[in-house]
């Protein structure tokens, strides 16, 4: 899938490790290991069972020096225990270090703030910091009580092979159902130097708006306060991960946070302006493309499905609109046929929650195979159904609709609902 490229950005490799001052790292502690014996009845050292070597299940990404941090959270009214955690820790607007597991998503489990608490705890004593600077995260099954002796086992070896270019370790440790790895990292220039933002997500199912969408971890070393990276933080989110959708579920456990170091020694940012300008622009440039990534690899998708909608009053009506289409599952069952039964968007604009004529509606679908108009003023207009099934084979799929109401506008993503869908979702424990 091609990267969305913006002016005075440039990409580069690395992940969470391209800018100054990051390392990283991810193991296998053996945690599904753990959780097929439990669930099984058998005593690991009984069996002589050893972890499984196959997929990292741990990660850690740790700063050289203390970092100015911020956080965006789920909007499920059932939060992860991580979650509670790493709230309290990031009330100072700092943090150093971000431990991470998958498997288990430490969530609706009694003793979940105790676990996640402990793992904070091992990490710190482990790399010799304040435990309040570490951020936790867990991701996996929900309901299932977290063994902590995996990770306990694991904390060592894990903080020994941190490493400057260990990214790609720490990304392997978050994905769960993730098909490919989703990282990306952007240079740019503010205050005079040379900076770089990068970050790592996993995300490939129970994804939909606002903000429950992703694990997705940030660092910079943009000298930059605590305050503007919360807010722009805050203002990125809205406008990529919040309009993502795969299948309609709101996470328990997902959040966004971000680390800067500083290191990159550009004159500090404290207020809006030009610097702060840029740095967004980064963030987004991150955050899109990312974004994007996550849609296009939702559970047993085919296809990204990129839905543009212009000529809106308001950028909320373009967007409530746009998030209405790409969280339709007839038209994403459409996307799959690769039919294009148009109806089935324009009854998804139309039970959209925003004021406009929908006699003044129009829809055009494209792809690499070019565009083609389906609907105009509301009603629909002659095609070919050949050459719109030739569009629609593609795996990037643009679905442009103008209200023809004003001149905002706004995008949201989404992908096709498969039968692979089902499959994964109905033996996901298994």
């Amino acid at each position: 899938m091609e990267l969305k490229k913006f002016d005075n950005i440039e990409f580069t490799d690395g992940g969470v490790c391209a800018a100054k001052g990051f390392r990283a790292n991810g193991i296998c502690c053996g945690l599904k290991h753990q959780a097929l014996a439990e669930a099984s009845g058998l005593n690991n050292q009984a069996n002589g069972n050893e972890p499984d070597k196959k997929k990292n299940d741990l990660a850690l990404i740790v700063a050289d020096n203390i970092c100015a941090a911020a956080a965006v959270y789920t909007t499920n009214k059932v939060k992860g225990a991580p979650i509670l955690v790493t709230k309290e820790h990031l009330k100072n607007g700092r943090a150093r270090a971000v431990i991470c597991n998958s498997v288990n998503a430490n969530t609706c489990n009694a003793d979940g703030a105790e676990k996640a608490a402990k793992m904070c705890e091992l990490a710190a004593k482990e790399l010799g910091i304040s435990t309040d600077d570490v951020i936790v995260a867990s991701t996996g099954v929900i309901g299932q009580p977290l063994p902590i002796e995996p990770i306990e086992n694991g904390i060592k070896p894990l903080a020994d092979g941190l490493a400057y270019d260990g990214n790609d370790r720490a990304l392997e440790a978050i994905m769960t159902t993730d098909t490919m790895p989703k990282q990306i990292a952007v240079k740019f220039e503010m205050g005079g130097k040379t900076c770089t933002l990068g970050g790592m997500l996993k995300g490939s199912g129970m994804i939909h708006p606002n903000m429950a969408t992703t694990l997705t971890f940030l660092t910079t070393d943009a000298d930059i306060s605590a305050e503007l990276v919360q807010r722009a933080l805050s203002d990125v989110v809205r406008i990529t991960l919040n309009r993502v959708s795969v299948d309609g579920d709101t996470s328990t456990n997902d959040m966004v946070c971000i680390m800067a170091s500083g290191k990159a020694q550009n004159k500090p940012v404290t207020k809006e302006g030009v610097d702060f300008d840029m740095f967004e622009n980064a963030l987004y440039a991150v955050m899109l493309n990312l974004a994007r990534m996550m849609a296009r690899d939702g559970e047993g998708a085919t296809k990204l499905i990129e839905c543009a909608v212009c000529g809106a009053d308001t950028e909320k009506t373009a967007e409530t609109v746009a998030k209405s289409v790409i969280t339709s599952n007839l038209f994403k069952a459409a996307m799959f046929g690769e039919d294009a039964n148009w109806g089935r968007i324009l009854c998804a604009v139309g039970y959209a929650d925003a004021d406009f004529d929908i006699n003044k509606v129009g829809v055009t679908i494209g792809s690499e195979q070019g565009t083609i108009e389906v609907c105009k003023n509301g009603a629909g207009v002659p095609f070919s159904e050949e050459d719109a099934k030739k569009i629609l084979s593609e795996d990037v799929i643009d679905i442009v609709i103008s209200l023809g109401d004003g001149g905002k506008s706004a995008c949201a993503w989404g992908c096709d609902l498969t039968y692979d869908y089902v499959k994964i979702n109905g033996d996901y424990r298994s």
